[in-house]
């Protein structure tokens, strides 16, 4: 996207500010369009600072204020500049970093860092990423998000630690709870019978009085698993009585973070209903409501990336040609790109094969890649005998 795309518009500026955000404190440099400082200093990150900086730069023209990053540590002086009716952008960090192997000096500063800003809206407005009123809802989001990651963090630690625990005192009992740890009729049984004692002492009966009602398909089949798997071990493990006691509040703590995020889901789907992209993106097949937060949070402005390619490079998918001279040594996939949005991406194409089309597509494309395998592996094999005659 470009902040200026139109030249004449870029051309109305009179201040380019470049800031550069910290947590207590950001260093402010504003350039004329000639290049001239006109302020150069630390800034405290309070509203009542970043308002007297705007104020004392509005007397020389427009401002184009830049940060380099726009959410986090960089949210107050957006608010702030969209409060006091002065354009903002952010400038990527990537960019940045290019930028500043081209300005002299190996120094790593705040002052350096927020004169390569200025200097780029100044001089590179195409390098510029729009900040609209729109990106507050992926600001909602992303505080969401962040939360709903933390709690995933949570759950997996909790539900390794639960199947750590049934592997050391009881393995076969793990090799039946321990895939399925997260259900809550295997939560509800580890909650309120503990360990192997407990689920022994409990009964057929009673524990299937237990887990029926959330499981009522399995329901049966688990409990006969899991006693089945109690008759395997006769031994009691060192450990297992203290297990029997941790157990129950494990499984507790695991339901109550399950609950949570369940609930965030609920707060995500409601935020991600105010993006405009938001219905787009929830109707193609693999994507929820978790994963088109997460496909909109890495993806940002859409009109920064011209075409579907831009947007693959950026991600990640994009094969990479090696090339050495006049031999082409192959595409392969790129080591490059967004992380994060290239395991949604992946994610959602996974879950896209249950979408009958999408498998349909998936099966075709199998298909027309072992047939070229096989054409290629017949081709080096003729070459092969052409060489041996």
């Amino acid at each position: 996207m470009d902040i200026a795309g139109d030249e004449s518009v870029h051309n109305q500026y009179g201040v380019f500010l470049g800031l550069d955000v910290g947590k207590t404190d950001h260093h402010a440099v504003a350039l004329d369009p000639a290049g001239k400082r006109l302020h150069d200093a630390a800034l405290p990150n309070t509203e009542a600072g970043l308002r007297k900086l705007f104020d004392k730069l509005g007397r020389h023209g427009r401002i184009l204020a830049v940060v380099d990053q726009p959410a986090s540590i960089g949210a107050l002086p957006v608010a702030v500049a969209r409060a006091c009716g002065h354009q903002i952008a952010y400038l990527p960090g990537l960019v940045m970093r290019r930028l500043a192997d081209l300005h002299p000096g190996t120094a790593k500063t705040d002052a350096r860092d927020a004169y390569v800003i200025a200097d780029a809206a100044r001089t590179l407005p195409h390098t510029l990423r729009r900040v609209d009123a729109g990106d507050d809802t992926l600001a909602e989001l992303e505080m969401l998000v962040g939360y709903d990651d933390d709690l995933a963090g949570e759950v997996t630690r909790i539900s390794n630690r639960i199947r750590g625990l049934l592997t050391q005192i009881h393995p076969p009992l793990e090799r039946v709870l321990g895939p399925k740890v997260q259900h809550p009729a295997v939560l509800e049984a580890l909650s309120r019978c503990g360990g192997p004692a407990g689920l022994r002492k409990a009964g057929r009966a009673k524990l299937a009085e237990i887990v029926k009602p959330r499981a009522p398909r399995m329901g049966v089949r688990l409990v006969e698993q899991i006693f089945t798997a109690l008759d395997a071990q006769t031994v009691v493990v060192p450990g297992t009585i203290a297990a029997e006691t941790i157990l129950p509040k494990l499984a507790d703590s695991l339901g109550e973070l399950l609950k949570q995020r369940d609930q965030v889901a609920g707060q995500v789907e409601e935020t991600l209903d105010a993006h405009p992209l938001a219905e787009v993106l929830i109707s193609m097949p693999g994507v929820g409501v978790r994963t088109a937060a997460r496909i909109l949070l890495e993806v940002g402005d859409v009109a920064a990336f011209p075409t579907s390619g831009h947007l693959a490079a950026y991600a990640g998918l994009a094969p990479v040609t090696r090339r050495s001279g006049t031999s082409i040594r192959g595409e392969h996939p790129p080591k490059s790109g967004n992380k994060q949005l290239k395991r949604a991406f992946f994610l959602s194409a996974f879950a896209a094969l249950a979408d009958p089309a999408s498998r349909a597509y998936y099966d075709r494309k199998v298909r027309h890649e072992a047939l070229h395998d096989r054409v290629e592996v017949r081709d080096h094999h003729l070459f092969a005998v052409a060489v041996a005659k």
